[in-house]
């Protein structure tokens, strides 16, 4: 049974990172500059995702309640709107609560005092309603309205349909974006190793003619490899902390973006540095294998 020198072979990768110092440079540069790109993608469609979604948190709906219900009525009402499918939460509001919301959006105007003067039963109580899933926006909305003891529907379908729709464009905008990345990238690496790889060509010659086997052979590129992707993946990973730190900063002290809520890195950063690390080291890899096997056939 063959034995599996691992020391020999990471030895070697190291040795000939250092040998081949200027090409090792340019693959881990190359790493380094698709890693942020990938990551910056990534981290911009995480930060629409977690927008979009506080946006979907915030939409809700008004159930009037009718007039004819007494307050025990009113009670089992929303008992009835909190047991329907897709409601998360569902919270009363008074006739005296909605004219005191209504009055405070014209308190900059000029003719705020004759809000003031509307009479309260102008007004109706009210359940304040939240969905689970927006997606379902809809069909709750038109359950909640078929619930008997509901006077009145105000809901913004439109808006909940347009937060679905830009929601599923950005993720599949961001998916798309990240594929053909991974794919230039996994190209680009394997061509920039290739071209080390073409300057050792003679001693990969050498080495086979002296009986060295194919996987011999093949073992200290491929921990070359796996180091250039785990050192360009933890240069990348502290760039892109430094880059996502200056922009978080931009939009926090910029009055026009500031309204931008940006998640901050800290709550990312396992999530960055785990996928940064698993993708230097598979590009690393992969480009190492796919160009190794043109100069075994010797």
């Amino acid at each position: 049974m063959k034995h599996f020198n691992f020391r020999y072979f990471l030895s070697e990768g190291f040795h000939s990172i250092f040998t081949h110092g200027l090409m090792s440079f340019a693959a881990v540069c190359m790493i380094v500059a698709c890693l942020l790109i990938m990551g910056s993608f990534s981290l911009v469609a995480v930060n629409a995702g977690e927008m979009l979604g506080d946006l979907e948190r915030d939409n809700e709906f008004l159930a009037y309640v009718d007039e004819n219900l007494s307050d025990a009525e009113v009670e089992a009402l929303g008992k009835r709107l909190s047991a329907l499918p897709n409601v998360a939460s569902v919270t009363f509001g008074t006739k005296e609560e909605a004219k005191e919301d209504y009055i405070s959006r014209y308190e900059d105007t000029e003719n705020y005092y004759i809000f003031e003067e509307l009479p309260t039963e102008v007004f109706r109580d009210r359940y304040s309603i939240h969905v689970v899933d927006i997606e379902q926006f809809a069909e709750t909305v038109a359950a909640v309205e078929a619930t008997e003891g509901v006077g009145g529907i105000l809901a913004a379908s439109e808006v909940a349909e347009g937060f679905v729709v830009v929601r599923n464009v950005a993720t599949g905008i961001a998916l798309i974006l990240v594929l053909m990345l991974l794919i230039m990238s996994l190209f680009i690496i394997a061509n920039t190793i290739k071209l080390a790889t073409f300057t050792r060509r003679d001693e990969i010659a050498i080495m086979k003619m002296c009986g060295a086997t194919n996987s011999f052979v093949r073992w200290p590129f491929v921990f070359e490899g796996m180091i250039l992707g785990f050192v360009g993946a933890v240069v990348a990973f502290f760039l892109e902390w430094g880059v996502y730190a200056l922009i978080s900063q931009a939009i926090e002290t910029s009055d026009t973006i500031s309204l931008i809520q940006v998640i901050p890195f800290t709550d990312l950063a396992l999530m960055v540095f785990g996928v940064f690390i698993g993708t230097g080291i598979v590009v690393g890899v992969g480009g190492s294998a796919l160009t190794i096997r043109k100069f075994l056939q010797v």
